[in-house]
């Protein structure tokens, strides 16, 4: 630990030193959160556990450390999976500390350089605070996987004259489908009976470019449940993307956004039995809308609403108790990979299989390691090309001792991951949403 030592270049004052000290004395240092880390379980190094970079915390907390460089690449040595959180007896809050130690890293800008702070300038603050002009960057892409273009790059190797980091993160890129959500989904949608529930849909960014047809398919199966649905067009980010990375202003902004075109488009927060959104990692963070804006007086209250009415689109439709399909389909053998997000950060594990096995037809096998971490994690596979390559090989090696078919996946950063990872591997496996598995079970289920 003593590589982490040094003073804090840097004269604002710490948020790690301003966090209540009741959430940094929750570990008990007991080490049940070690088997559960896939960066100690790799390296074995203390300090790639929870229990060491909450130690290093706590130091920087008391005054004792500083925050240096080597704590900066610390920190985004950390997944940020939060099995750490799952493990713990003592109920430590990880995932505040966590954020509120990348934004101190941010400030102090120990890890600033040039490079680095052009692509978060572009990306975190351009990009992904801007619908339209990530849309249309979207369509370029779209363009050039569609047209033929990429195809021709990658037959003549011309992806051999890219710097080596972007070579190694070229096959890592997403599909972009054709039409996004808002050309799938109308802003106000009603099922043919008499609506039991109202809800709002949130889209996402890159689960709106990547995978808009799970958006529709979810609005499929609320409708089959008798939901109302409003769906605001051309949605923000939800703000994941910059609390996880130190850029907490913007994730506040995000929410707020957010927050104000749910309120527009149903007319008010209240009128809502729920807010749904299908994407984990997304999901994580927009429950916790009323902790990040508790200290804005404009805000506090409207988030607390929002929170209370948040919810995973599993959980939801377990919770109304769904309609049970009719008819079976042609899945066969599913197993699920479960999102660290969901299962840790949100505690969802039961609902997604419950949803799984009411489809008839379906064999549901239970996958080795399932809360293991894929490595995707955001933007880990970008930022840690090594060890996400790491924990993805593990991941692919559980799911063929499966002799799954298909994988179940609900979190558009981990599919994108698996997809990749199964391209290059050669399996013939197909990576689903769980709502699409049962969206194509309703539709193949005679009307009335």
């Amino acid at each position: 630990m003593n590589a982490i030592a040094g003073t804090t270049p840097w004269s604002r004052p710490l948020r790690l030193e301003h966090l209540d000290y009741s959430v940094l004395q929750q570990c008990m240092h007991c080490g049940m959160c070690l088997p559960t880390c896939p960066t100690y379980v790799e390296t074995k190094l203390e300090r790639n556990s929870p229990r060491g970079r909450i130690a290093l915390m706590r130091g920087i907390a008391d005054g004792k450390l500083g925050v240096t460089e080597a704590f900066g690449e610390e920190m985004y040595f950390c997944l940020g999976c939060l099995a750490c959180e799952t493990a713990c007896p003592a109920g430590v809050n990880y995932a505040r500390m966590f954020e509120e130690a990348r934004a101190d890293i941010e400030d102090a800008r120990v890890l600033a350089a040039p490079q680095r702070d052009f692509v978060r300038a572009i990306m975190l603050r351009l990009v992904f605070t801007r619908p339209l002009l990530l849309r249309a960057l979207g369509r370029v892409l779209r363009w050039y996987q569609a047209s033929g273009a990429e195809w021709l790059v990658r037959k003549l190797r011309l992806t051999a004259l890219l710097p080596r980091d972007l070579r190694e993160l070229e096959p890592l890129t997403p599909r972009v489908q054709r039409d996004f959500s808002d050309a799938l989904i109308g802003e106000h949608e009603a099922p043919r009976a008499e609506p039991r529930h109202r809800v709002g849909m949130l889209t996402g960014c890159v689960q709106d470019l990547t995978y808009s047809h799970v958006n529709r398919d979810t609005v499929d199966v609320l409708l089959a449940n008798a939901c109302a649905v409003v769906t605001p067009g051309a949605q923000h980010c939800c703000g994941s993307l910059h609390a996880h990375n130190g850029e907490l202003h913007w994730a506040r902004e995000m929410a707020r956004r957010n927050i104000d075109a749910m309120e527009h488009s149903a007319g008010g927060l209240e009128s809502l039995d729920a807010i749904i959104t299908n994407a984990a990692g997304c999901g994580s963070h927009l429950k916790h809308y009323d902790e990040l804006l508790a200290d804005d007086p404009r805000y506090a209250a409207r988030a607390r609403v929002w929170s209370t009415k948040l919810r995973d689109i599993h959980e939801w439709l377990v919770e109304i108790g769904m309609r049970k399909p009719g008819c079976g389909t042609e899945p066969g053998r599913v197993t699920y990979h479960e999102a660290c997000h969901l299962c840790h950060g949100q505690k969802i594990t039961r609902q997604p299989r419950e949803v799984l096995r009411a489809i008839p037809g379906l064999e549901l096998v239970e996958l080795p390691e399932s809360t293991w971490c894929c490595g995707s994690a955001g933007i880990y596979n970008i930022t840690q090309p090594e060890m996400s390559a790491k924990l993805l090989e593990r991941k692919l090696t559980n799911i063929a001792k499966t002799g799954a078919s298909v994988v179940a996946s609900a979190n558009p950063g981990c599919s994108v991951q698996l997809e990749a990872g199964i391209r290059a591997s050669g399996a013939e496996v197909e990576i689903v949403h769980p709502i699409t598995l049962l969206a194509r079970a309703y539709r193949s289920t005679p009307a009335g």
